[in-house]
């Protein structure tokens, strides 16, 4: 029998760089329901578990959705400068279950195969990693804020394909276990991690209001076929 976990999708009412965010009109609903949709096809995610402090999202998650359960936050981890760590341990102390996974509304074009087969390399791979976190490649020139070279010489002007790669961390999700947050210090990503490549075009973070534009773009062509 395939082992589940529990998706944790942390949300607040405000967002300093957009706007109302994640009850924003995306593509003909709000931002987070494309998450939302993806989390609950997954054969590997059992429920979701939203932490918030709106009672608008609160009241639209238990109206749309099964399988989920919300988390009221507490005034103490409430605002723009609380550690997302914090919430996560929050969660853990109320939840049952031994394995997690933490995504954002903010990635609303990962995919459910994706996350599936992350779930799956995290379940393989636990006697080597205690945790796994996803990320993007990057194959590009890339320079400090001195100027100086981060991962290329210039005098030798390798093409771009031979570099040798970086990794960003996209946050689009943390799989690990209530064991491994508590070793670590209370940290999604363990003491001894995996990392999960994606491919960047399902990897979109919306940060800003270009981000969502080009979200929502990207979305609507890939549900238009």
């Amino acid at each position: 029998m395939q082992k589940k976990i529990t998706a944790l999708l942390p949300m607040k009412g405000h967002s300093e760089r957009v706007s109302n965010k994640n009850m924003r009109d995306f593509a003909g609903a709000p931002l987070y329901h494309a998450v939302m949709k993806t989390l609950l096809k997954c054969g590997g995610i059992e429920k979701v578990v939203i932490n918030t402090d709106s009672p608008v999202i609160k009241e639209d998650a238990l109206k749309n959705f099964d399988r989920v359960e919300i988390i009221d936050r507490p005034v103490e981890i409430q605002g723009d400068f609380v550690a997302m760590n914090d919430i996560i341990g929050y969660d853990l102390s109320r939840l049952d279950g031994q394995y997690f996974m933490q995504t954002h509304s903010t990635n609303p074009l990962v995919t459910s195969e994706t996350l599936d087969k992350a779930i799956e390399f995290f379940f393989d791979n636990l006697n080597r990693h205690d945790s796994v976190f996803s990320v993007t490649r990057l194959q590009t020139r890339l320079y400090w804020q001195d100027g100086k070279p981060v991962n290329h010489n210039p005098k030798e002007l390798l093409r771009t394909q031979d570099l040798p790669p970086v990794y960003e961390e996209n946050s689009n999700f943390f799989i690990f276990s209530k064991e491994s947050f508590a070793a670590s210090g209370n940290k999604r990503i363990g003491a001894n991690p995996a990392m999960y490549e994606m491919n960047k075009l399902e990897a979109v973070d919306i940060d800003e209001p270009e981000d969502f534009e080009l979200a929502e773009l990207l979305y609507i062509k890939r549900h238009s076929k």
